[in-house]
């Protein structure tokens, strides 16, 4: 008889990281519309080297924040036509690289293309959280956020006590 295995929950978003690639912390949508994962990447460039291909790229790993840049390479798998959820179509570069999701790592299939105008750096895909997690579609970083924003301190008004013997003033 088989052993069910419990599998974690994940929400519709969770903070990701990318070790192999130098990206400590990237806010990722689990879209399981999408058969494969998406980086958002730019300045890519395709090189050679040893008989191998290599890509190089820049990411900025946070949302409406150019401050970060992050300098990447990985070896090339090859190039994969994808169509976008507008019904663009474009040819991009694939990477292999390890994905860790609350405190679990796997390695995971890559595209790279652009994302400035999307709502996140990064796509996982449906290949990269099959068979391992549950998406839980109303919660959101279940594995938590790296760094929390920081509220803003409100006023506090003080009230005029009155004191014995004394009235309002």
């Amino acid at each position: 008889m088989a052993v069910k295995r419990e599998m974690p929950h994940i929400g519709w978003r969770e903070w990701v990281s990318l070790p192999a690639l130098g990206v400590p912390h990237i806010k990722a949508k689990i879209d399981t519309g999408a058969r494969t994962s998406v980086l958002h990447a730019y300045d890519i460039e395709i090189v050679h080297r040893g008989g191998h291909a290599y890509v190089r790229f820049v990411v900025h790993p946070l949302q409406r924040n150019t401050d970060v840049s992050i300098f990447a390479e990985a070896p090339l798998l090859g190039e994969r036509t994808v169509r976008s959820s507008s019904g663009h179509v474009s040819r991009r570069p694939v990477i292999r690289t390890a994905v860790e999701i609350l405190g679990e790592r796997r390695d995971v299939e890559l595209t790279l293309v652009s994302r400035d105008e999307m709502g996140f750096r990064m796509l996982l895909g449906r290949q990269a959280v099959r068979d391992d997690f549950l998406i839980d579609a109303g919660r959101s970083y279940v594995g938590g956020r790296p760094f929390r924003r920081r509220k803003k301190k409100k006023k506090v008004r003080k009230k005029k006590v009155a004191r014995k013997g004394r009235e309002h003033e």
